[in-house]
């Protein structure tokens, strides 16, 4: 069971993890061992969450989840099978813990007098140098 901060429990039977090889340089260990894991979560589809969050994952986490909704992961940084595993279950809770972090409603706010006045000042010291530019009738 991989618990999520601020969110739902998933079981790891909702899983789905696939071994490829990785890319990049690494020799012959790279060449013939497939130590890259792909870790497959079908959101859409999974029990663990109800609509309310499955559509805040969704919007929140578009980037990662594909049109069918199957949120997809990669992690290759080890040299090993389990330890990228171990690796993609980490950032799996983290990623989904960030999506059901509440942000805090933006505040407006207005400039104050004394930046006005220094946009303004360093805007016309901008506008001279460039009037200085100019052809020269010497």
């Amino acid at each position: 069971m991989i618990e999520i901060p601020g969110g739902p429990s998933i079981p790891e039977t909702e899983l789905e993890f696939a071994a490829s090889r990785s890319s990049g340089p690494g020799g012959q260990h790279a060449n013939k061992v497939s130590s890259r894991m792909t870790l497959r979560w079908d959101v859409r589809n999974s029990p663990s969450v109800d609509d309310a969050q499955r559509a805040r994952i969704e919007e929140r986490l578009a980037t990662r989840v594909t049109r069918e909704g199957v949120l997809v992961m990669h992690a290759q940084k080890h040299r090993s099978q389990s330890a990228n595993r171990e690796l993609l279950l980490e950032r799996f809770a983290e990623v989904l813990g960030t999506a059901f972090v509440r942000r805090k409603p933006r505040r407006r706010t207005r400039p104050s007098r004394a930046s006005k006045e220094r946009r303004l000042r360093d805007k016309k010291r901008r506008a001279e140098v460039k009037q200085g530019r100019g052809r020269y009738d010497g």
